[in-house]
């Protein structure tokens, strides 16, 4: 794991544990909606802009859905820097 995806694993928990909606250990696995952790569009709008905020990019902005929290990981987990 890179540096970066450590840094939104970090910040994908700490935005879940601030909102309630799972806790720490929480399973990378997890989905990010529904039968997972449920988030809403509102709460996905959120956590993107934290983590533009965090980390200058990400997959919701760029077009992509991840669903789980491995696949928001392993977005950072590229080499494309942050702009």
């Amino acid at each position: 794991m890179s540096s970066r995806s450590a840094k939104a694993e970090s910040a994908i928990r700490r935005f879940l544990a601030r909102t309630n909606k799972a806790s720490e250990d929480v399973a990378l696995d997890t989905s990010l909606f529904a039968d997972g952790v449920g988030m809403d569009s509102l709460e996905t709008a959120e956590l993107s802009a934290v983590l533009e905020d965090e980390l200058g990019r990400d997959p919701f902005s760029e077009g992509l859905t991840p669903q789980t929290i491995a696949e928001l990981v392993d977005f950072y987990d590229e080499d494309a820097p942050a702009q």
